[in-house]
């Protein structure tokens, strides 16, 4: 009776060794990512190339903490670029800019922010109430947002003069722009509300098993509703900072940041299956992201093997960071 009893704790503490591991398996690779390339390019640690990893590193975080909740689901918001550039063309209309004589000072970035809520509501209404798989009606929003914003501006480019506004990428605290202690901000409330809230944690009980949470009294519909409108809010913060950092807005701001962001998410550990996943990890995975491709720059890797070695990166991190050992069946 002993041996068994003694075989089955062994077991358990091997699984409890590589859930761990996999766990810290992203900051590993992050850790790892940034001695190789600083041992071979130096630059890599000057104070002025970190901060540009951070700066580079805020938006697509901002996206990536919106995302990471629609994960944890275990559904896929596919409508962030659309989202920011609604938000962003809202923000650049309202303040001082080229384009009209509008000029209404800060108070416009609550209206961005609540631009993504709306659309956030919109994603979540139609995934809850028309039963449409989440990949379909995100990606049907983000080209309707897309198309907005377009036929908005007529194809064109808002110009922002707003100095007020030009300052979140500007002005310095510590080093470091105030667009990135924004997303640090973000990054702080996402935690909060994954750590110590009823959404968060109802949030990963769909994810880890839809059935079983709605048996438990979850209201799934609300909670999917609540983290789509959640994720447009991060995507409203993120078209801020876009205006800031790029002094425009237009259609196709934020174009290439959703694969930015998707795959942050993914290497940063979290199951498109929902049910784990934090921001923190979301975290280190846009810092994996962003560190590889600045030292692909400081190598002089060319633009065109850079998108290529991102998506070997995408199966290196699933193959390092996801349990695949009890899986039978791999959708």
């Amino acid at each position: 009776m002993n041996e068994p009893d003694a075989a089955q704790v062994a077991h358990t503490g091997a699984l409890r060794m590589r859930a761990r591991q996999r766990r810290f398996a992203p900051l590993l690779v992050l850790l790892a990512l940034g001695v190789c390339i600083g041992a071979v390019d130096h630059n890599f640690f000057d104070p002025m190339n970190l901060a540009r990893i951070a700066i580079a590193a805020a938006i697509p975080l901002t996206i990536a903490l919106g995302g990471i909740f629609v994960i944890q689901l275990g559904s896929i918001d596919l409508s962030a670029e659309g989202v920011v550039a609604v938000a962003a063309i809202t923000v650049s209309m309202l303040v001082e800019n080229s384009y009209n004589e509008h000029h209404s000072g800060l108070w416009v970035l609550a209206l961005a922010v609540a631009a993504g809520v709306v659309l956030g509501l919109v994603n979540g209404m139609l995934h809850v109430f028309l039963r449409i798989p989440s990949f379909i009606t995100t990606l049907a929003v983000g080209f309707i947002a897309s198309g907005i914003g377009t036929a908005w501006l007529s194809g064109n480019t808002i110009r922002v003069s707003d100095t007020a506004l030009r300052s979140i990428a500007i002005t310095r605290y510590l080093g470091m722009p105030l667009s990135v202690w924004i997303a640090l901000l973000a990054l702080g409330i996402a935690w909060w509300v994954h750590r110590h809230t009823l959404l968060g944690r109802h949030t990963l009980a769909i994810g880890g098993g839809e059935d079983l949470a709605r048996l438990c009294g979850v209201r799934v519909g609300r909670v999917r509703i609540a983290v789509f409108a959640l994720a447009g809010a991060f995507y409203g913060v993120a078209g801020i900072l876009a205006v800031a950092q790029y002094g425009q807005g237009h259609a196709v701001i934020a174009n290439g940041q959703l694969f930015v962001a998707i795959t942050a998410i993914v290497v940063g550990g979290a199951s498109l299956a929902g049910g784990n996943g934090s921001p923190l990890n979301a975290l280190v995975g846009t810092l994996i992201v962003v560190v590889l491709a600045n030292g692909m720059v400081l190598l002089g890797v060319p633009p065109y093997v850079q998108r290529g070695i991102q998506g070997v990166l995408i199966i290196v991190a699933a193959t390092l960071v996801l349990d695949r050992s009890h899986r039978r069946i791999v959708k």
